[in-house]
């Protein structure tokens, strides 16, 4: 009977432990990231996931945009689960209206300049994409950058008193469009 608890045991704790290291979402290869800031007394947030340049299992460089992250199609913009938008202000972002709330954004990367999709879609895997829940699609700007990045990465600059730039910043490539707060 011992030996028949004890051969039940190992693997009902291995899985256990596997569980609760899969609830650890900093131990991702793609961990967890946060940009936030306050404009106009309102708090802006984007939790989102940041993948690599180098391949997790390899450790290999691997070419982001044009490669991993194809052109001229719809991205996740990060890792994991859909990167999420919690606004308490009313935005105006690249000159489209969004109301206070939450979003789930997406982009479209291109040589060319990028989309940056608001979504009305909450709480989604990040390849869950529904196009029929599109709030906007707004232009994006992009340059080269020299350094490269190795973890994608979001931030919010501010920007006056009202105003920020959301900035995507990844391998040699940096994608940003302005919004303000109402």
């Amino acid at each position: 009977m011992r030996r028949i608890l004890a051969s039940l045991f190992v693997p009902v704790f291995a899985c256990v432990a596997f569980f609760a290291q899969q609830q650890d979402k900093s131990k991702r290869p793609s961990p967890p990231g946060t940009a936030e800031i306050t404009i106009a007394g309102k708090k802006i947030t984007i939790n989102y996931s940041r993948p690599k340049m180098k391949d997790p299992k390899t450790g290999a460089v691997r070419k982001i945009y044009g490669g991993l992250v194809p052109y001229g199609q719809v991205w996740r913009t990060g890792a994991n689960e859909a990167t999420e938008l919690i606004t308490e202000a009313d935005l105006t972002i690249g000159g489209v209206a969004v109301p206070k709330g939450k979003y789930t954004l997406f982009t479209i990367p291109d040589e060319k300049g990028w989309k940056l999709i608001i979504n009305k879609q909450t709480g989604q895997w990040g390849t869950d994409y529904d196009a029929k829940q599109d709030l906007a699609r707004v232009d994006m700007k992009t340059e080269l950058i020299e350094i490269p990045v190795e973890q994608f990465t979001i931030s919010l600059m501010a920007k006056g008193t009202n105003g920020a730039t959301l900035r995507l910043d990844w391998e040699k490539t940096r994608a940003w469009v302005d919004l303000t707060a109402k």
